[in-house]
C-alpha cells in the first residue's frame, strides 16, 4: 500500500474534519514520539549547517574549490596522503582523491544544495497538485474527468526516463539546481493532486460547507476559507514524506551525471565521482552516501510522526503508549 492509498482512505477527511487537532495539540502528540523527535533534531541541526555552510567552511579555513596538490599521492593515482582520507587538523574530513579539495567545505556546501532541490522541489509540486487536486474537485463533471486524466498520465509518466530527456536537452549554461528543481516539481505534482481531489469531494459534502455555499460564497471563496484549512493535515504529511524523495532523486539524477555539475558540490555529485575511489578511499564514499541515508530517514521519521499526530484517532493510541513507559520506568 502505497502513501496515497493511506492519505485518501475513504472517510478520512470527514474525521479529520470533525476533530481537527490544535497547534498544541499536535506538538504534544509528537512529543511523545522519539523517533519524530529524533528527526526534528536532524533536520534542524541539518538545516542549520546548511545555512552557515560558508561560515563553517571559513571556521575550518579551507576554500570548497581550491585544489591541495600535496595532499593526495601523485604517484598513486591521487590516493589522499594519511588515515582516513586524509583526516588532518587543516582538513577535518579529509580530501578528496585526484584533487585534494577539502571534503568539509564541501559536503557543508553540498548540504545546501541537496536541502535547496529537495525542498524547492517539493514546493513546486505541493502547489501545482493542491490547485489541480481543488480544481478537479471541486469543478464540474468534464473538468475533473479532464484533470483527473492528466493527473493519472502524470503518475503513469516514467519520472527517471523523462528526467534523464529533460535535463540533457537543456543548455548547460541554465543554473542546474533550478533546473532540478523545476524538473522534479513539474513530474511529481500528481500524487498531491489525487489526495486533494479525494479529500475535497469528501469534505464538500459536510454541513459547514454546505452552510457558506447556501450563504453565498462563490467556489473558490469556499475552497480559501473552508477546504483549505481542513486539507492542511494529509497534505503537510504528504508534504514531509516527499522532500526525503526528492533529496533522494536529485542525488540519484547527479550519480548519472545529470546533476549538478562539478565544481558545484552535492551529496549525489559527490557519490557519483566517489565510486571509482571505493577500494583506495572508502571514507569518501561513505561520508555522502551517509548524509544522504540520514537525512532521508529524518524526514520519513517525521513525516510518520506528523501522520500519526495529525491522526485525531491517534490521541488514545499515544496515550496508552506514554502509559506503558511510565509503568516500565517506575518498575
Amino acid at each position: 500500500m502505497t502513501t496515497t492509498d493511506v492519505l485518501v482512505t475513504p472517510g478520512a477527511a470527514s474525521d479529520n474534519s470533525e476533530a481537527a487537532p490544535g497547534a498544541r495539540q499536535v506538538w504534544r502528540r509528537l512529543r511523545a514520539q522519539r523517533a519524530a523527535l529524533a528527526g526534528v533534531a536532524v533536520i534542524a541541526l541539518l538545516v542549520l549547517v546548511a545555512l552557515a555552510a560558508p561560515l563553517l567552511a571559513a571556521l575550518e579555513g579551507q576554500d570548497p574549490d581550491a585544489y591541495h596538490a600535496s595532499a593526495v599521492d601523485s604517484a598513486l593515482g591521487g590516493v589522499p596522503l594519511g588515515s582516513f582520507g586524509g583526516v588532518s587538523a587543516h582538513h577535518w574530513l579529509g580530501v578528496e582523491p585526484g584533487t585534494g579539495r577539502d571534503l568539509f567545505a564541501r559536503l557543508v556546501l553540498g548540504a545546501r544544495i541537496s536541502l535547496g532541490i529537495g525542498v524547492g522541489a517539493t514546493v513546486v509540486q505541493v502547489v501545482i497538485g493542491v490547485a489541480v487536486g481543488l480544481a478537479a474537485g471541486l469543478g464540474n463533471r468534464a473538468l475533473d474527468g479532464l484533470l483527473s486524466r492528466t493527473t493519472d498520465v502524470m503518475l503513469a509518466l516514467p519520472t527517471l526516463v523523462f528526467s534523464i530527456a529533460l535535463l540533457a536537452i537543456v543548455p548547460a549554461g541554465f543554473p542546474r539546481p533550478v533546473l532540478l528543481i523545476l524538473v522534479l516539481g513539474l513530474l511529481g505534482w500528481g500524487g498531491t493532486s489525487r489526495i486533494v481531489r479525494a479529500q475535497t469531494l469528501s469534505l464538500k459534502s459536510l454541513d459547514y460547507v454546505a452552510a457558506a455555499r447556501l450563504g453565498g460564497a462563490g467556489r473558490w471563496r469556499v475552497a480559501r476559507r473552508e477546504l483549505l484549512p481542513s486539507l492542511a493535515a494529509p497534505v503537510v504529511t504528504y508534504t514531509a514524506l516527499l522532500v526525503p524523495g526528492n533529496i533522494a532523486a536529485e542525488a540519484g539524477l547527479s550519480f548519472l551525471g545529470i546533476g549538478v555539475k562539478p565544481p558545484t558540490p552535492s551529496w549525489g555529485q559527490m557519490l557519483s565521482s566517489a565510486t571509482t575511489w571505493y577500494q583506495a578511499d572508502p571514507t569518501y564514499v561513505l561520508l555522502p552516501a551517509g548524509l544522504i541515508f540520514v537525512t532521508v530517514l529524518a524526514f520519513t521519521a517525521l513525516g510518520d510522526g506528523v501522520r500519526t499526530a495529525l491522526d485525531p484517532r491517534a490521541a488514545s493510541r499515544i496515550r496508552v503508549l506514554a502509559r506503558r513507559r511510565r509503568k516500565k520506568a517506575d518498575s
